[in-house]
Formats: structure tokens, sequence, C-alpha cells
């Protein structure tokens, strides 16, 4: 009777956790934290606010990454394994999403659309 009631606990458990988000693959990070660990551990390289005085002249500014709009998988595997001159923050996976997040939303420009069957989609036949 005790393994049943746990199992069942259980499974109303990792029935809740997705809907709340804590174990969704897509959950998002979080952009006002990322800007936070950016003016912490970037700005001395990088401009990671607009109004931000100066940086590394060599190192791209935080609004131009986003602008370039790269795949935020791709963004998160360069920071994960950063090579010179960026230095090995040891960030963590959640960290690396904030920031990822915070650069991202950094470009003013709408989304692009997510399917890409979507743009194309077929002209509907009449008659």
């Amino acid at each position: 009777m005790r393994l049943i009631r746990t199992v069942r606990n259980l499974a109303v458990i990792y029935t809740l956790l997705p809907i709340m988000g804590v174990l969704s693959p897509s959950w998002a990070g979080d952009v006002r934290h990322g800007k936070i660990i950016a003016q912490r551990w970037c700005a001395a390289c990088h401009v990671v606010v607009p109004d931000q005085s100066g940086a590394w002249a060599d190192a791209p500014s935080f609004s131009d990454i986003a602008r370039r709009r790269v795949d935020k998988d791709a963004l998160a595997r360069f920071l994960i394994d950063p090579h010179p001159p960026m230095p090995d923050m040891h960030l963590s996976r959640q960290e690396i999403d904030d920031i990822v997040s915070y650069i991202r939303s950094l470009d003013p420009r709408p989304a692009p659309k997510s399917d890409p069957e979507e743009k194309d989609a077929p002209i509907p036949r009449r008659g």
C-alpha cells in the first residue's frame, strides 16, 4: 500500500513539474539575471548595455551579437567552451542560458518565425 502511494505521489509530481517549467527543456533563461551576470563578468571586454562607456576594442558588443541572430544553442555552446582570449568563467548551465536570453533580448527586430514551413506555405487552389 505504501509503495502504491509513493508511486502515485511521484506520478503527480512528475506531471506537475513540466507544467511549472521545472523540467521543460525549452525553459527560457532569465533575461534580468543574464544582464547582471554580463555586467559582472563580461563588461570588461564587451559592451553589454547600451549606455556602457567602453570595453576592449576587439570584442563584439552584445547588441552586435544579438543582431547576428546566432542560434541560441550555438551561442550556449560557445559560452560552455570558451577560447582565448575569452577566459573560462566556469558558468553554470543556468547562467549560460540567462546570458544567452539577455543577448537575444537586445535584438530590436521581431523574432523570426520558428517554423520554416510557415513562411512558404502553399497557396490554396481555387475550384
